[in-house]
């Protein structure tokens, strides 16, 4: 994997605060190529996001797309764009090996691998196992969001997120017809089944 200063190679839980230092700290769990992870960092400058992939060519992209973007702000004078992001390569499995407990001001999980077959269901990355996960360096009143093209992984979700304790305090199955805040930064999914006319499914869970 090519070298980058966005790259965190040695995570620990305390990594973040070295990083960051008192930054409130986002996550997004499949980050694919980027796009949202970014948008974020360059709309909230104040804040710390991290975006995980496990897939390194895909995340290479990402890469590529965050070195692109600091090079374009700072041809513009912006010299410290995109200090608050870095990615980590890695398929998330105990979300405690990686950050500290109630560390987390959110989780982002944008289209995920919807695991359609039964006996995969575990895999889902809002089983109730993998969100009770979350919620263990989730701070109280922190949220979770999930977006999705897929309305049978939503129902599952809404299901999962009841069992796991989990809040819903904003619902849609049309974000983009909404006039929810969520709909203001897209993917690259996202894009791609809006320009098809395909519903975008949106949950905004919080840890009580």
């Amino acid at each position: 994997m090519a070298c980058s200063s966005f790259i965190v190679r040695e995570p620990s839980p305390c990594k973040w605060r070295e990083i960051f230092g008192s930054r409130k700290l986002y996550v997004e769990i499949g980050c694919g190529k980027g796009s949202f992870i970014i948008k974020k960092a360059l709309k909230e400058p104040e804040a710390g996001f991290v975006g995980v992939e496990g897939q390194e060519t895909v995340i290479l992209r990402a890469l590529e797309k965050a070195r692109a973007e600091k090079k374009r702000q700072e041809e513009g004078g912006c010299l410290r764009s995109l200090e608050n992001l870095r990615f980590l390569p890695v398929f998330m499995d105990g979300m405690e090996n990686f950050f500290e407990e109630e560390s987390l001001e959110g989780i982002f999980l944008n289209f995920s691998d919807p695991w359609p077959k039964t006996r995969h269901e575990k895999r889902r990355l809002t089983h109730r196992n993998r969100l009770r996960d979350y919620m263990r360096v989730l701070k109280r009143g922190g949220a979770i969001e999930v977006k999705t093209d897929n309305n049978a992984l939503f129902d599952f979700t809404l299901r999962e997120g009841e069992a796991a304790g989990l809040e819903a305090v904003r619902l849609t199955r049309d974000l983009h017809a909404s006039g929810l805040p969520a709909a203001a930064i897209t993917t690259e999914y996202e894009e791609k089944f809006m320009n098809k006319g395909k519903n975008i499914n949106y949950v905004k869970f919080i840890r009580p």
